[in-house]
């Protein structure tokens, strides 16, 4: 009766149990075992010693609060093994096969990941990428081809867009299909359902005349899997397998659902990329095609697009030749990453152009286009420099509104140039911008650039202009291209950027300039505000000089000269400041023919007194009539 008894429990014991085993501890003495239990045992020894040890250790209140330990172990079987204490040293062991469930739950895990790592690709190359690291693991294949549709031509036909794993006879075999084509990949296209193949024996029995493609693929099992999105299948996946494969229910459903993500993330990246070559198309062809070639400089240019998708950035650069040996050199950013903020780049770089070429200068072009931005789009801000280069005369006058200063790069040193700064464009309608002019030495190089180099909301300026200061010491300034490869190179500013970066260099010949003397020359608009300008060129063209202490008696004495010419005559007037000798000389030219003379005055005289003032300060002054018409007023101080 014992006997049967035993027998009876040993039967339910093995029903009830994929695996059970009998303990005694300590010593792992086995008093009991079936034969599924002591196989596991045996392969996974030094595993269950450990956790029958770590088992029997465990104290009476661990026991009472969980008398079971778990433990798996496996692979491809994977078991869930149980000790439970009991009387007499003696621990239960039994073993259950979770294979199923630990491969389920693995495939769910894989599928989360795989979802979370689509959801970061951007490009159709990234889902591919994520197709071949995410999908081999889960799938276990050992090829994967995929084919999208394409509409081109007298039908629609699938193309080879992505491959992996196969040799480069079956690579070449890959050729365009027609959806009507009888070919796996076009029929689960066109059914929009999954095709399996457990073996070789199976796929040549649907698809005899595959028999060469098959053999060159040395596959022996095969998974097609339609490529669903919004319920239209925009191609085929298929994935190759070197043994023959059962492919379960979970297996296949798994697969499927794979498909419908890569789809989507194919779709998505394939209208991103679509997007962005729009962009771009627009970005190229609102930068200018070519710059001038210019007659005692070079020039390099670089544009690095940052934006994503349709957005598009407003930064801008030109060069504009405006005169014999004079160039506009421009650079600007428009707030935004937009279509509407590319066509104001657009409106702006054109109204830029226009007021350049009818001979304004660079205030004048700026406050013209800033009330023409004003007027045309009101919520539109933009940043500008705007550096017109007198190349003959080694000088320049700049203006910035609301941009960051040019740096210089002469004699290994290099630093922002020193510019009166004024609001953006746009900031405000009746905004009048004040100009800097300075000396470019022979042999420098300027880099003109946007703040998407130097700085965003998490990088402070100052650190960005101290990068860019340190990466441009010791440049060669005779070749604007090293310049620029210089400071990409030096890995400036936020890293990875997050703003469009537009870089102009330009390098100004080291060749001795055929001039007698140096010299500058401006033109101003007969108007009250030209003599306000006119007396802030000297003194900036002074203090470049180092004649600081000529500033305030040379301001005066213009400042009544031009008032004379602008009040007296029509047209421009021209002013001409020179070092001759010990002397510095500043000549007024305007068209009139009227001779200038000191008139009479008294105490009680309100005006009249300005030659009289030029007499008694002056080294010297006088007039000559000009041989194209006109006069030159002119007066020496000397230093």
């Amino acid at each position: 009766m014992a006997d049967d008894i035993e027998v009876r429990l040993r039967a339910a014991l093995d029903a009830a149990f994929d695996g059970f085993s009998l303990v005694r501890m300590p010593g792992r003495e086995v008093v009991y075992t079936n034969e599924r239990a002591a196989k596991l045992a045996a392969r996974h020894r030094e595993a269950i010693d450990r956790f029958l040890d770590d088992s029997a250790q465990t104290d009476d209140s661990a026991q009472t609060d969980d008398p079971a330990q778990t433990l798996e172990i496996g692979t491809s079987e994977v078991y869930e093994v149980k000790a439970v204490r009991m009387d007499d040293g003696l621990v239960a062991v039994s073993y259950r096969d979770v294979t199923e469930r630990a491969q389920a739950v693995a495939r769910t895990e894989e599928l989360q990941s795989v979802t979370a790592a689509l959801a970061r690709a951007v490009t159709v190359d990234d889902v591919y990428a994520v197709m071949t690291d995410r999908l081999r693991p889960l799938a276990g294949w050992e090829s994967l081809v995929v084919m999208l549709t394409d509409g081109d031509g007298g039908g629609q036909h699938l193309v080879v867009s992505h491959s992996s794993g196969l040799a480069e006879p079956a690579i070449h075999g890959l050729r365009p299909a027609a959806l009507d084509e009888r070919f796996p990949m076009s029929a689960v296209v066109r059914e929009r359902r999954a095709l399996f193949y457990r073996d070789i024996d199976e796929y040549l029995a649907v698809y005899p005349d595959r028999a060469a493609q098959a053999r060159a693929a040395a596959r022996s099992a095969w998974a097609f899997i339609p490529l669903l999105s919004a319920g239209r299948a925009i191609g085929a996946m298929a994935l190759g397998y070197h043994e023959p494969r059962r492919f379960d229910e979970d297996e296949r459903e798994a697969l499927i659902a794979l498909g419908e993500l890569y789809a989507q993330a194919i779709e998505r990246a394939m209208l991103f990329e679509a997007q962005r070559s729009i962009a771009a198309d627009l970005q190229q062809a609102l930068l200018p095609a070519e710059l001038p070639a210019l007659d005692g400089a070079r020039h390099a240019v670089r544009y690095l697009p940052w934006t994503s998708g349709a957005d598009v950035g407003g930064d801008w650069y030109d060069i504009i030749v405006v005169g014999e040996d004079t160039v506009a050199v421009v650079i600007g950013d428009v707030a935004g990453h937009s279509t509407s903020a590319a066509a104001t780049m657009g409106q702006i770089r054109s109204a830029l152009r226009a007021y350049a070429a009818e001979g304004h200068s660079p205030t004048t072009v700026l406050d013209r286009v800033n009330r023409l931005l004003v007027g045309t789009d009101p919520d539109a801000i933009a940043t500008c420099c705007y550096l017109e280069l007198h190349l003959r005369e080694g000088t320049a006058t700049a203006v910035l509104a609301g941009h960051l200063p040019p740096v210089l790069c002469h004699d290994g040193d290099a630093g922002p140039l020193r510019l009166r700064l004024g609001p953006p464009l746009g900031a405000a309608p009746d905004v009048q911008y004040v100009d800097t002019t300075l000396r470019i030495p022979p042999g420098s190089a300027l880099l003109l650039f946007t703040d998407g180099l130097v700085e965003d909301r998490r990088f402070p300026i100052a650190r960005g202009m101290a990068e860019l200061r340190a990466a441009l010491v010791g440049v060669p300034t005779d070749d604007p291209a090293a310049v620029v490869e210089r400071v990409l190179a030096a890995g400036i500013g936020p890293q990875p950027r997050r703003d469009d970066v537009a870089l102009l260099a330009i390098s100004v010949d080291d060749a001795t300039r055929d001039v007698p003397e140096p010299s500058a020359t401006r033109q101003f608009h007969s108007d009250a505000a030209s003599a306000a300008s006119a007396r802030r060129f000297a003194a900036d063209m002074l203090t470049a000089w180092g004649l600081s202490d000529l500033v305030d008696t040379t301001r005066l004495l213009l400042g009544e000269v031009i008032t004379n010419a602008v009040q007296y005559t029509v047209g421009d007037v021209r002013v001409r400041i020179a070092l001759r000798g010990h002397r510095v000389r500043v000549e007024v030219h305007d068209a009139g023919e009227r001779r200038p003379s000191p008139r009479f005055v008294d105490a009680d005289s309100e005006s009249g007194r300005g030659l009289q003032i030029v007499a008694s300060l002056a080294a010297d002054w006088g007039y000559d009539a000009h041989d194209a018409g006109g006069k030159i007023v002119w007066f020496e101080l000397s230093r």
